[in-house]
């Protein structure tokens, strides 16, 4: 099962200078809690921005083109294909950056989305559009309101249609 893993806005925004647009306490355990035990697949732009390098109790693998590239804590791949053979049979999330997400997303069976129920029109990194001919919404919750920023948003879990 490979899984995308991602907070998007209401206009797919999901960075800005490098760094992702919000820091959700409820949404950084929900990420914590779906993902330790697995395999987590990023970009190296994504690992570096990690404040304490790999992620604990998750196997990280870290798609680049430098072959030679050694990164405490993380094996390396030369692409999304390479990773998810390197990664075999175990349950992944795919965590970003967007051109991670871009090349996984043709291959991916779910999508926990959390949607963040703002525009952010100064972001610089995007998450690809969703074909909603190719994805139903197998669970959702109501929206929610972060205590912190008041920003309201919600969890979405997506099944790829089987064709």
């Amino acid at each position: 099962m490979t899984t995308i893993i991602v907070a998007v806005t209401a206009d797919l925004a999901i960075g800005k200078a490098g760094d992702q647009l919000y820091y959700i306490k409820s949404d950084l355990r929900r990420f914590r809690q779906l993902t330790t035990g697995h395999t987590i697949i990023m970009g190296r732009k994504t690992f570096d921005a990690l404040p304490k390098g790999a992620l604990p109790n998750r196997r990280n693998i870290v798609v680049s083109r430098q072959q030679s590239l050694t990164l405490p804590g993380a094996e390396v791949a030369a692409s999304i294909e390479d990773a998810l053979q390197l990664a075999g049979d175990d349950e992944v999330f795919v965590i970003g950056g967007a051109q991670i997400y871009a090349a996984a997303l043709p291959v991916a069976d779910r999508i926990e989305l959390t949607e963040i129920d703002v525009r952010r029109p100064d972001a610089d990194t995007f998450f690809p559009p969703i074909d909603a001919g190719e994805w139903q919404i197998e669970a959702e919750c109501e929206p929610l309101t972060d205590e912190t920023t008041e920003i309201t948003y919600r969890y979405r879990t997506l099944r790829r249609i089987e064709a």
